[in-house]
């Protein structure tokens, strides 16, 4: 399942502020702006014309057609994906390296002309800043190092610099916005909170989650504690990705 917010609409109505608090500012030249009045100001700089028909329709704005896009977008079912990934074997470095996400996130743009372009990412990529370490290896799905199943583990899980951690998302972001030029929405990528704690408890990928099941019922306190954690960063991250150019942002959760 994935959730769908238009960037600019979550920074107007405070959603952002509500998982971040009034510590999150901006410095645009000599004025501090809030990421609510940025959102404000970002909305009014644009006429309807302007901006992309996904957009719009994420806004609740009459639009001359609903807009078509797909959740995964990028990756196997295309030839030209294969043949890259033939040549990058990691997972990690084809969504962590500006030029490789960058072309990869284009590909189905140019094949097919969808409504939005998806930053070819995945959602475990900010848990490294948040002090959880990963890897996927080809064909395994990804593996956490040190699964969280304390508070011990908790309180070692700290809060997300992007800026410092993912400087590659902000790069693609940009080049994207470049490439399409306005012909498509830009759409940023995370996931929510309870799927990103449920790799951290189980360590990799689960059909049963007993490990997070047995946490949530006999442990609440653990569960609770990491999820605010995680939310907190993520709202963090989400705020990142628009900063740096995402005009939506899909939030997967499974």
């Amino acid at each position: 399942m994935a959730a769908f917010i238009s960037g600019v609409s979550a920074l107007q109505n405070g959603s952002v502020d509500a998982v971040l608090g009034n510590r999150c500012r901006l410095q645009i030249g000599q004025k501090t702006e809030s990421r609510r009045d940025l959102g404000v100001r970002m909305l009014s700089d644009q006429s309807n014309e302007e901006v992309p028909l996904l957009v719009r329709a994420a806004q609740g704005l009459e639009v001359e057609r609903p807009p078509a896009w797909m959740m995964r977008q990028a990756g196997r079912y295309m030839k030209v994906y294969q043949d890259l990934a033939k040549q990058h074997t990691s997972f990690r470095e084809r969504s962590e390296n500006t030029d490789l996400s960058t072309e990869i996130s284009l590909q189905p743009w140019r094949a097919f002309k969808p409504d939005g372009v998806i930053l070819f990412s995945d959602i475990l990529t900010p848990l490294p800043g948040m002090g959880i370490n990963f890897e996927i290896p080809e064909d395994k799905g990804p593996i956490i190092e040190a699964p969280i199943r304390s508070l011990a583990d908790v309180e070692r899980v700290h809060d997300l610099d992007p800026i410092a951690s993912t400087p590659f998302v902000r790069e693609t972001l940009q080049n994207l916005r470049s490439a399409v030029n306005g012909e498509a929405a830009v759409l940023g990528f995370i996931g929510a909170p309870y799927t990103l704690a449920t790799y951290c408890i189980e360590g990799k990928t689960s059909r049963n989650y007993l490990v997070t099941k047995k946490m949530m019922y006999t442990e609440p306190k653990i569960m609770h504690a990491l999820l605010t954690k995680i939310a907190k960063n993520i709202g963090e991250y989400a705020c990142f990705q628009i900063e740096s150019g995402a005009q939506a942002v899909q939030m997967f959760d499974s």
